[in-house]
């Protein structure tokens, strides 16, 4: 894959409890020089990131409820209001892990439909990412999430926070959520640190990868170490 085609893949990510504003500002500036796709944040950066980023046509992201997912839907609700309203064309958002375990269907529905209520409202749409965070589940219970996503109609379901010991992005995750969601989009993401594991990620079906190490990954490719 060329660098052109892989940029457009790539959600450059900031996500350390530990940044500062003057990271977010690099964050952005690499991710206009390099034309990556989005840049998903935490909440709090959302306004700086979409000041940064204004007019230069790559996206802003707002993270909803991240890692655990354990927040009540009415805060998901309102943590995605405030994010759009800061400036987020994009939020990713981490499902109830308990509502997927438990096979809380009529839960997990309410949550991610409520959500995706609040992004669906605005003009334009603004996408919606739903973290399961894959590493962490069964295989029923990725069937069951996958199942009720692609029900909903989500945007995205995306593999995983990044943030979790269980794992990352998995090839077979990909595949798995490909088949199971098919009316939704495929972000990878945890773990992703070469260009290698990004290709075959994107080659397994994978619509959009989120990394921290995107620079690295195109700079491999300039380079032609992959």
């Amino acid at each position: 894959m060329t660098e052109e085609t892989i940029v457009k893949y790539i959600d450059h990510t900031l996500l350390k409890s530990t940044a500062t504003s003057e990271d977010i500002k690099k964050l952005c500036r690499e991710a206009k020089e390099y034309k990556f796709f989005a840049v998903p944040v935490n909440g709090r950066w959302v306004s700086l990131a979409a000041d940064e980023l204004d007019g230069s046509g790559v996206k802003v992201g707002g993270v909803v409820s991240f890692p655990l997912g354990a927040d009540s839907t009415q805060v998901k609700v309102l943590q995605t209001k405030h994010a759009i309203m800061d400036g987020a064309d994009e939020i990713d958002m981490v499902a109830d892990l308990a509502m997927i375990i438990e096979k809380d269907e009529k839960s997990l529905i309410h949550q991610l439909s409520s959500v995706l209520d609040v992004c669906r409202s605005m003009k334009p749409a603004v996408i919606l990412k739903v973290i399961i965070e894959a590493a962490v589940l069964t295989r029923e219970q990725k069937f069951f999430v996958c199942e009720i996503a692609n029900k909903c109609r989500v945007d995205f379901v995306k593999t995983s926070t990044g943030m979790n010991s269980a794992g990352g992005a998995a090839i077979e995750d990909v595949l798995l959520m490909k088949q199971h969601a098919p009316n939704c989009k495929i972000k990878a993401s945890g773990g992703i640190r070469t260009a290698k594991q990004a290709i075959e990620l994107i080659q397994a079906g994978a619509d959009r990868i989120g990394t921290s190490a995107s620079v690295e990954i195109i700079e491999e490719i300039r380079t032609g170490k992959i």
